[in-house]
């Protein structure tokens, strides 16, 4: 990622923002000046990372439904409104990883609630902030993480696969949908990553062969510097 990049005055949402990927796009982002709210479950880790960054911490849980209005509320409070959405936070539904006649409904229902229902929740919810960010003509984008098992079929990676899958399609045809609000929507797949998550799902996996998640966050605020009206503006170091 540039070194001149300066994303004073955006406004961003990560969910799962206290690890891996996520984590690494809080530290990224706040790092180049952007106004950071993330989310995450464990109070503990959200106060370490919002001390550590200067973002603001929001604890609560994608994958429930009482939680989805706080967080949404907390975010466009503490930023002021919205410009970038990241629906990060991901549940891999069985852990181990298990074939899918042996995966129990409740772990193909969590790996749905927190992938895909979750991600849904939230962007409805964030909707309007985000309208009004782009009638203002800063732009508004929502990035949806993804993951190549969405598109390819992995022996008992059958939850989180078909939940990035359908979160990949509802992407697109929202995107489609939001064109007259001026809004962007993208799954991105960051490729495998070194990552607590990864390694709950294959815990030999040799690091070497991992993308660090610094390495990804870079990519993905590339991505979201291409998506945005701005992004040149940003990119050049002159936002205002």
């Amino acid at each position: 990622m540039q070194s001149n990049i300066d994303l004073h005055g955006l406004r961003v949402a990560v969910t799962g923002g206290t690890s891996g990927l996520g984590m690494a796009l809080v530290r990224q982002l706040t790092a180049h000046g952007a106004c950071v709210a993330f989310v995450a479950r464990t109070a503990a880790n959200v106060e370490r990372i919002a001390d550590e960054t200067g973002a603001h911490g929001i604890v609560g849980d994608v994958g429930k439904k009482a939680d989805t209005y706080s967080i949404a509320l907390q975010v466009t409070a503490n930023l002021g409104g919205l410009d970038v959405l990241i629906n990060n936070a991901s549940s891999l539904g069985p852990v181990p990883l298990a074939l899918l006649a042996d995966t129990e409904c409740e772990e193909l229902e969590t790996a749905l609630a927190v992938n895909l229902v979750g991600a849904f929740r939230l962007t409805k919810a964030l909707f309007g902030a985000l309208a009004a960010s782009a009638r203002g003509g800063r732009g508004a984008l929502v990035i949806n993480i993804s993951s190549d098992a969405a598109v390819n079929a992995y022996p008992g990676w059958g939850a989180y696969g078909a939940s990035k899958a359908a979160l990949a399609h509802l992407t697109a045809i929202w995107d489609e949908e939001a064109k007259a609000d001026v809004i962007r929507l993208l799954a991105l797949d960051p490729g495998d990553m070194d990552t607590p998550l990864h390694a709950l799902a294959i815990a030999d996996a040799d690091p070497s062969t991992l993308k660090r998640p610094e390495a990804a966050a870079a990519e993905v605020i590339e991505k979201m510097l291409d998506a945005l009206p701005v992004g040149a503006t940003l990119r050049a170091g002159a936002h205002a």
